[in-house]
């Protein structure tokens, strides 16, 4: 990663010598991973849903291959974007949509039941993967404990107390103009 670095600097810019740890976790290079799978499948079902019909047995399912992809992209965009639980659970419930979509051409009328088959265990398999990556999303940034109280606290570091009357204290002694001259 170091020598990655250092090939795309300018040359003069200081060069990498040692990079520190990373600030992700496990489960948030998972999610990440995860996020950019959903953005290649969804463009390969869009791009190629005909491709995949055919080698599915799913002959006439090319509109439904094509309305998958466009939620496999809108799944990965939100499982990279800040509100990765969200995009997460919405690559779980696609999921279910892809198993129960392809259980039916796994049936044994389906010449291509094979293929069909192999795409399923591999739905299930990154279904886990899903379920693997939310639930450490969650406990990763999910609040432990009794929520903090605050009410205990003014915002004033000495209290409420020295804070009263402070500004008049500190701000110069100005005198108020006289009212001489006007009439009540």
């Amino acid at each position: 990663m170091t020598y990655l670095s250092n090939m795309t600097r300018p040359e003069g810019e200081p060069k990498v010598l040692h990079s520190g740890p990373s600030s992700l976790t496990s489960s948030d290079s998972l999610g990440r991973g995860l996020g950019w799978f959903s953005l290649g499948l969804g463009l390969a079902e869009l791009l190629a849903a005909d491709q995949i019909a055919h080698a599915l047995g799913m002959r006439g399912k090319e509109s439904l291959i094509r309305a998958y992809g466009a939620r496999e992209i809108a799944s990965g965009v939100l499982t990279l974007s800040v509100d990765r639980q969200a995009g997460l659970a919405s690559r779980i419930g696609g999921d279910l949509l892809d198993i129960a979509t392809l259980l039916p051409a796994v049936s044994d009328d389906n010449p291509k039941r094979g293929n069909a088959g192999f795409a399923l265990a591999m739905v299930m398999g990154v279904t886990m993967l899903d379920i693997i990556a939310t639930g450490a999303n969650t406990v990763q940034h999910s609040r432990r404990g009794e929520p903090r109280s605050y009410s205990d606290r003014s915002g004033f570091p000495q209290g409420v107390g020295a804070a009263r009357g402070r500004a008049r204290d500190d701000l110069p002694d100005y005198h108020t103009p006289s009212t001489s001259g006007f009439s009540a």
